[in-house]
C-alpha cells in the first residue's frame, strides 16, 4: 500500500519533472528579483556610473579573477565618468560581487569619509569577501570601539625609537644576507625578483616580530601555513574542504598555534628579566606592566594579554607586513631600475653617509638619508600596496552631494586614486615632491592615504618606511640591477596587494 502510494505521489509530480521546474522556476524567480534589486540600489545611489548589467548570482567575481587590472580600470573609468546633461562628474562606479551591490570610489573625500567613520552604525571594514573566514571574526580590521581603542594604545610601546632602532638592526642583517644568497646563485641571471623578495621578507618579518622563539624548522612550516592563508585571498570566496579559502582558514589555525608558543616564551623570558630583542618582546613588557596595573587596581587583566590574543594580532601584523611590504619592495626594485638618474642620487647620499657598502645602517644614520626617505615615500604614493580598503554600509549613508550608499552596498574606496590628486603631475614618479622645499606629502597628506587615516590607520608605518629605507641603503651600495620591459611589465598585477606585472632582473655585485 505505501508503495503504491509512492508511485501515485512520484506520478503526480510528473516523475520528478515538478521538482526541476519547480527548482528553475526558483531560480529564475531570484535571478528576476536580484537583477531588480540591483537596479533599484542604483537608482538609490544616485550618480553613479558602470555596466548595464552584471552576470546573476556571481556578478563581476569571474571578470575580477581573469583580468583585475582590465575590471578595476574599467571601474576607475566609469567612477570618472561625466553626466553630460548635468555637466559634472559621477563620484563612484557601481557593479556587484556575489549577489551584493558594490560603489568603486575614486573621490578622496568619500574615501576619506568612509575610513573615518568606521562603527557598526556607519561602515564596518570587510578586507575581502573572504576575509573573516582567512583572518578570524576577531582580526584588528574588524575591530573598533573601546577594545580596540585600548588595544592600539597598548601598540605604542612597540614602535618607539629604541624598538624601531632595534628592528632596523636586524632588517639590515636580513638583507644583506638574502642579497648574498641571490648574488650566489644568480649572479648576472635573469629573473623574475618578486617571489625571491617575498621570501626575504617572510624571514624579515619572522626575526624582527617573534625573533628567538621561532626554530628554522617551524618557520618552514609557518611560512608554508602563510602561502596558504594569502592563497585564498586569490581564489574564489567559497569556504569548503577541497577549496583554497577552506586552506587558508587551516593555516590560520596552524599560525596561531606556533604564535601563541611564542607569545607564551616571550612573556617567560621578559619576567626573567632579559632584554627584548623583537617586537613580541616589547609588547610582552608593556603586556605585563598592564597585568600588573590591572592587578593593583583589582581588575581583570587586558583582554590582549592571554597568550591566545597576542597570537592573533601578532598574526595581523604578519599579515598586513607580508604582502604590503613584499609588494613595496618588488616596487623599489622595479622603479630604481627604470630611473636610473634616481638611483645614482640614492647611491652618491648613501657613499656621503655611510660611506662603504659594509657600513650596516642603523636607526641612527636613517634621518641622515634625506633623499633616501623622499624615494622611498614616492614609492608609497605612486604605487600604494593595498590599493582599495573595502567596507559595508551599515546604513543609507550619503557620501558627498548626489551619492549615496544604500544599507548593505559594499563601498571600495580607491586609495591609488587618492593618491594621484592634488599632486604637482601626480602620474609622474617624481621623489623631489617629497623634498623639504615642496613638502608635498604635507601639502596633500589628505589625499596621501597609502597608510589609511582614522582609527584603523597603519601603525607599523615607521617601520614599514624604515625597512624600505634599509633594503635601499643595502642594495644601493652591494648591487647594480637592471630590468627587462615587457609588453606587460607596466600593468598592476593584484596578488592581492599590486605588483609590477612582471619584474625581470639581472643583477651583479658591485666590489
Amino acid at each position: 500500500m505505501a508503495k503504491a502510494a509512492l508511485e501515485g505521489a512520484w506520478e503526480a509530480v510528473g516523475g520528478g519533472r515538478g521538482i526541476v521546474i519547480g527548482l528553475w522556476a526558483l531560480l529564475v524567480g531570484y535571478v528576476v528579483y536580484e537583477q531588480l534589486w540591483l537596479q533599484t540600489m542604483k537608482m538609490k545611489s544616485g550618480r553613479v556610473e558602470g555596466p548595464l548589467g552584471t552576470l546573476p548570482l556571481l556578478g563581476c567575481v569571474l571578470a575580477m579573477v581573469k583580468d583585475p587590472f582590465g575590471f578595476w580600470e574599467t571601474q576607475r573609468v566609469f567612477a570618472m565618468a561625466e553626466f553630460p546633461n548635468e555637466k559634472v562628474k559621477a563620484k563612484a562606479s557601481w557593479n556587484s560581487i556575489l549577489g551584493k551591490y558594490m560603489l568603486f570610489t575614486t573621490d578622496t573625500d568619500v574615501t576619506r569619509k568612509v575610513l573615518t567613520h568606521n562603527s557598526p552604525n556607519d561602515f564596518m571594514m570587510v578586507v575581502h569577501p573572504s576575509g573573516k573566514h582567512i583572518l578570524g571574526d576577531d582580526n584588528l580590521a574588524f575591530m573598533h570601539g573601546p577594545e580596540h581603542k585600548n588595544l592600539r594604545k597598548s601598540f605604542l610601546a612597540l614602535f618607539t625609537q629604541a624598538a624601531l632602532a632595534k628592528y632596523v638592526t636586524i632588517q639590515d642583517r636580513v638583507v644583506r644576507k638574502h642579497l648574498a644568497q641571490w648574488l650566489s646563485e644568480h649572479e648576472g641571471e635573469e629573473l623574475e625578483i618578486r617571489d625571491l623578495i617575498r621570501d626575504m621578507n617572510t624571514d624579515t618579518s619572522q626575526e624582527v616580530f617573534v625573533g628567538p622563539y621561532m626554530s628554522k624548522e617551524t618557520k618552514k612550516e609557518f611560512s608554508d601555513a602563510f602561502r596558504d592563508m594569502t592563497d585564498g585571498f586569490l581564489a574564489l570566496p567559497i569556504c569548503l574542504p577541497g577549496f583554497a579559502v577552506y586552506k587558508g582558514k587551516q593555516g590560520r589555525f596552524k599560525v596561531l598555534r606556533m604564535l601563541e608558543k611564542c607569545a607564551k616564551e616571550s612573556k617567560e623570558a621578559m619576567k626573567a628579566g632579559k632584554e627584548p630583542c623583537c617586537l613580541m618582546d616589547f609588547w610582552s613588557c608593556k603586556v605585563l606592566e598592564e597585568m600588573k596595573e590591572a592587578e593593583d587596581a583589582g581588575l581583570p587583566p587586558p583582554k590582549h594579554s592571554t597568550d591566545e590574543k597576542m597570537a592573533s594580532v601578532m598574526m595581523d601584523f604578519l599579515f598586513a607586513s607580508q604582502d604590503a611590504s613584499t609588494a613595496s619592495l618588488t616596487w623599489v626594485m622595479a622603479l630604481m631600475a627604470d630611473y636610473p638618474d634616481v638611483m645614482k642620487q640614492v647611491t652618491e647620499e648613501q657613499k656621503a653617509v655611510r660611506n662603504d657598502k659594509n657600513t650596516p645602517v642603523s636607526g641612527e644614520l636613517l634621518p641622515s638619508l634625506r633623499y633616501t626617505r623622499q624615494v622611498v615615500l614616492e614609492v608609497l604614493r605612486y604605487r600604494p600596496p593595498a590599493t582599495m580598503v573595502p567596507n559595508t554600509a551599515e546604513r543609507d549613508i550619503v557620501l558627498a552631494d548626489g551619492l549615496v550608499a544604500p544599507k548593505g552596498t559594499l563601498v571600495m574606496p580607491s586609495i591609488l586614486a587618492s593618491n594621484m590628486q592634488g599632486f604637482t603631475d601626480p602620474l609622474k614618479f617624481d621623489p623631489d615632491r617629497m623634498s623639504p622645499e615642496r613638502k608635498e606629502d604635507i601639502k596633500y597628506q589628505s589625499n596621501f592615504l597609502t597608510f589609511g587615516v582614522g582609527a584603523h590607520m597603519c601603525v607599523g608605518r615607521l617601520y614599514a618606511i624604515n625597512h624600505l629605507m634599509t633594503f635601499l641603503s643595502v642594495m644601493s651600495l652591494s648591487c647594480r640591477w637592471s630590468r627587462r620591459i615587457t609588453q606587460d611589465s607596466n600593468k598592476l598585477m593584484y596578488l592581492p596587494t599590486i605588483y609590477p606585472g612582471d619584474c625581470l632582473v639581472t643583477m651583479h655585485e658591485i666590489q
